[in-house]
């Protein structure tokens, strides 16, 4: 396959960036995207040109690294995958690709493809734990019945890995559906109900403090989301944070 690239470069947050084009030939319709990058930085390397940074790290899905904004879509065009995922079996021979960072106000670029996502990591450290006094006979968490149902949507929610599609999708940067999984992961299960009001409040105010966008209900950023999140963590995250505004 030959392809013509169009790449986002920027040297740092403080530099202007352009999209720079390349061209690209002999790639395999069965290499993931990133191996497709590697080749072209390979290439860059031994041109003597500075290669193109991008995120990176298990290749299969799990980490949440490998985050692109692809033909406008982030991730790429194909649904439940991360960047590492796709293949270029998804492009046609002659394409033009374009490739930019997630663009938020919250996910600043650190280079080229790289944004820095530590907002997510604040929101999480601001309540994204469970506190339990271990000393003494503590109950064993395997015997404490929970409700099947609960317990499904608990997994469902856990399976968030932060890589940020839904926020480089939503038109407003809207974290939410990120914050919703994270809280949702905690409030269906007992053990998450002692902090449950300290939780939700203490990460929805540091979703608004980082500077993400309100949610508009649009659903763009379930349809994006590489683990399918369900908006319906949206929904019982404000529930929460209702619920422990009355309970004050």
């Amino acid at each position: 396959m030959k392809l013509t690239l169009k790449i986002w470069r920027q040297k740092n947050f403080d530099t202007k960036g352009s999209i720079v084009n390349y061209e690209i030939d002999n790639i395999s319709p069965d290499m993931s995207f990133l191996e497709m990058l590697d080749v072209l930085n390979a290439d860059l390397i031994l041109r003597d040109e500075d290669p193109v940074s991008f995120d990176h790290d298990c290749r299969e899905g799990i980490c949440g690294s490998c985050s692109l904004f692809i033909n406008g879509q982030a991730h790429g065009p194909d649904r439940r995958i991360t960047t590492c995922q796709l293949h270029m079996r998804k492009f046609k021979d002659g394409d033009t690709i374009y490739i930019e960072p997630f663009r938020a106000k919250a996910f600043p670029v650190i280079k080229d493809l790289v944004v820095d996502r530590s907002a997510f990591d604040r929101i999480q450290q601001s309540g994204g734990y469970i506190s339990i006094n271990t000393s003494g006979n503590t109950q064993d968490a395997n015997s404490i019945p929970i409700n099947k149902d609960d317990a499904d949507d608990a997994f469902d929610a856990a399976t968030c890995i932060g890589c940020g599609a839904c926020v480089a999708t939503c038109k407003n940067s809207s974290a939410m559906l990120f914050v919703g999984a994270k809280v949702s992961q905690y409030s269906l299960l007992p053990q998450g109900q002692t902090e449950a009001s300290r939780r939700v409040t203490n990460m929805v105010n540091q979703m608004d403090l980082e500077g993400f966008g309100n949610c508009s209900n649009t659903g763009a950023c379930e349809v994006e989301c590489p683990k399918g999140i369900s908006l319906d963590n949206i929904a019982r995250m404000n529930r929460e944070l209702i619920r422990a505004s009355i309970n004050k």
